[in-house]
């Protein structure tokens, strides 16, 4: 194994992730590409009329909202490898589905094996949400490693 993925989210366990991650690559001294997904930006520019007696959409919206949520997720991306202190590790910032782009892109760069946290969601959010960590393992012809990032 040559070449680890490693995802990240926002969430503040994210951080475990990347360290074991990290740990888990350095010990197959495989390179390493820190991965993050901006889930499908151009919704959070979009304007809608009111309905249901909901005005949120119903504002002026600074069209640049994009670049910004793209420069906070590439400085986020930037960050975590200098918390990682490796100059052989690369970073990559996609945009639209989850689960759906942490496949492509591990295909796409030929990964051998992704790194990815598992979240403790609630018995009926799982039932109809899903998670990415289960979508991900159901789609996959890539190991995963799966590092529990819940409170239990």
């Amino acid at each position: 194994m040559k070449k680890v993925l490693i995802t990240l989210d926002y969430n503040p366990h994210s951080e475990k992730v990347v360290n074991m991650g990290y740990e888990l690559a350095k010990l197959m001294d495989a390179e390493i590409c820190l991965f993050h997904v901006l889930s499908e930006v151009r919704y959070y520019g979009m304007q809608y009329e009111p309905f249901m007696g909901y005005e949120g959409y119903a504002f002026p919206v600074d069209y640049k909202i994009q670049e910004e949520f793209v420069k906070v997720a590439q400085d986020y991306l930037d960050k975590t490898k200098a918390h990682l202190q490796g100059n052989d590790i690369s970073t990559h910032l996609a945009e639209g589905d989850t689960a759906k782009m942490i496949l492509e892109y591990a295909e796409e760069w030929k990964a051998d094996l992704i790194v990815m946290g598992t979240h403790s969601h609630g018995t009926l959010e799982k039932i109809f949400l899903g998670t990415v960590a289960s979508s991900v393992m159901e789609h996959t012809k890539i190991p995963v490693y799966m590092v529990p990032t819940g409170e239990k």
